[in-house]
C-alpha cells in the first residue's frame, strides 16, 4: 500500500494526487488531469515522490487514456534527473516493464499521438536523452561540439534541410548530412529504425537515419558520427 501521508507533490501537498487519481479512474475528467499534470510533473523538469508513487496507477490506465500515456511518459523522460526518488523508482520496474507493452502495442495503431507514445517508450528503455530532444524531425535542432576541432556545431534535421551549421560573425557556413543505411545500424538506431519502419511513421524514419548519420564539420571539414557525439554530451550518467 502506498502512504500518500508521506509522499508530496510537485507543490509540496500531500492529499490532492490520490484525490486525482481517484476521479479519473471513475470516468474521464479533463480538469483532474490537468492538475495532475502540474502536480506531478513541474515546470524545468522537475518531479516528486508522489509522481513515481503515481506511475502504476497511471500504467493501468495507459491503455484505454491518452492523458495517462502522455503523464506517464511525462515522468520517465525525467526519471534520469535529480528527484532524489530512487527507490520508489525501482519499485515501479514492474509498471515501467508493463507499460513498454502497452506502448508498444499502441504504437503499431499508429494513433494520432505517435509522438507521445514514441518518446515515453524511449524512457522506457532508458534512453532518456533521446526522449527528451525528439520533436517530431520537422525542425529539429542538435547542438554538439565537432570532436575533430572542438567548435560547436548545430545539426538540423527537419523540414527545412538536413545540415551541420557553424556560424563565423554574421557568416555561416553549411554541410550536408550524411544519412546511415537504415539495415546497417545498430544498437539504439537500429531499434528506433525499425519500429519507426514497422509502424509506417516514414518521417521520423528520415529523420533517424540522419541522426544516426555522420556530419561534416563546416570549420574543419572532419567527419563524425551525430548520434555518438550528443549521446556523449547527453546521456545521463545512471549509477
Amino acid at each position: 500500500m502506498v502512504d500518500w501521508a508521506q509522499l508530496r507533490d510537485c507543490w509540496f501537498d500531500f492529499d490532492r494526487v490520490p484525490e486525482l487519481l481517484e476521479r479519473v479512474e471513475r470516468q474521464a475528467d479533463a480538469e483532474a488531469w490537468r492538475e495532475l499534470g502540474w502536480r506531478l510533473v513541474l515546470e524545468h523538469d522537475l518531479v516528486s515522490p508522489a509522481s513515481f508513487a503515481a506511475l502504476p496507477r497511471l500504467v493501468r490506465l495507459a491503455p484505454r487514456s491518452a492523458e495517462a500515456r502522455g503523464l506517464a511518459g511525462k515522468i520517465l523522460e525525467r526519471a534520469a534527473g535529480p528527484h532524489g526518488c530512487d527507490d520508489l523508482l525501482a519499485d515501479c520496474a514492474s509498471a515501467i516493464a508493463e507499460f513498454g507493452v502497452v506502448l508498444d502495442r499502441h504504437l503499431q495503431s499508429r494513433p494520432a499521438d505517435y509522438l507521445v507514445a514514441f518518446r515515453a517508450l524511449l524512457a522506457v528503455e532508458e534512453e532518456y536523452h533521446w526522449a527528451n530532444a525528439l520533436e517530431g524531425f520537422k525542425d529539429d535542432i542538435f547542438g554538439v561540439d565537432c570532436p575533430h576541432c572542438g567548435v560547436g556545431v548545430t545539426i538540423a534535421i527537419g523540414d527545412f534541410g538536413c545540415y551541420s551549421q557553424v556560424w563565423d560573425g554574421d557568416k555561416e557556413t553549411r554541410r550536408g548530412l550524411r544519412p546511415a543505411v537504415g539495415e546497417k545500424l545498430t544498437g539504439t538506431g537500429r531499434w528506433m529504425h525499425r519500429i519507426t519502419v514497422r509502424d509506417g511513421q516514414e518521417v521520423l524514419t528520415n529523420g533517424i537515419t540522419h541522426l544516426f548519420g555522420e556530419a561534416e564539420c563546416p570549420r574543419c571539414a572532419g567527419v563524425f558520427n551525430v548520434a555518438d557525439e550528443y549521446t556523449s554530451a547527453n546521456r545521463p550518467v545512471m549509477w
